[in-house]
C-alpha cells in the first residue's frame, strides 16, 4: 500500500466522497451520486465553519476515505468542548486494510490538538460491523441517539 495523506476535502473529491457514501444499503436509498449541486454547496457551508473538517483519505492519487469532524464547545462537564464525527466511509477497495484505524485515529488526534474532552459518534443500529469495529477502538455504546426527520 502506498502513502496515506488525509487532508481538506475539496470540490474534485465530492463525487468519490458522494460515491461512497452511496456504496451501501443505508447509503444508496438517501444519497443521489447523479447531482452533485447539494453536496458542491455543502461542502462550501463546511469549508467556511472553522468548527468543521471534512477530510478525505488519499492514498496513490485516489480517493479512499472520509469523514467529517465537528468540534462543538459546550456547558457541560464543567465547560468541555467534543468532537463528533459522523460520515465514516471506507472504499470498498481498502476495507479491512486499516484505513479505517487510521482514519479514527486521526480524528481523534485532531480533537485532542482541538482541546477536546469527548469524542462521539452515532452509528445506525444495522450496522454490526460498524459497531464492534469502534468498540475495538475503545468507543463504548454508552447512549441511545434519537433523530427527528424535518
Amino acid at each position: 500500500m502506498g502513502d496515506l495523506e488525509i487532508r481538506a476535502a475539496v470540490a474534485d473529491d465530492v463525487s468519490a466522497i458522494v460515491g461512497m457514501l452511496a456504496d451501501d444499503p443505508l447509503g444508496a436509498q438517501r444519497e443521489s451520486p447523479d447531482d452533485l449541486t447539494p453536496y458542491l454547496a455543502a461542502l462550501e457551508r463546511l469549508s467556511a465553519d472553522p468548527n468543521q473538517r471534512l477530510v478525505v483519505a488519499v492514498r496513490e492519487g485516489k480517493v479512499v476515505g472520509t469523514l467529517q469532524l465537528t468540534i462543538v464547545p459546550g456547558l457541560s462537564r464543567r465547560g468541555a468542548t467534543r468532537s463528533i464525527i459522523e460520515g465514516v466511509r471506507i472504499h470498498a477497495d481498502e476495507r479491512g486494510s486499516g484505513l479505517g484505524t487510521e482514519l479514527i485515529g486521526w480524528a481523534i488526534e485532531e480533537s485532542r490538538g482541538q482541546g477536546c474532552q469527548l469524542v462521539q459518534l452515532t452509528s445506525d443500529k444495522t450496522r454490526a460491523d460498524a459497531h464492534r469495529f469502534y468498540e475495538r477502538l475503545g468507543f463504548t455504546a454508552s447512549h441511545t441517539g434519537f433523530k427527528l426527520q424535518l
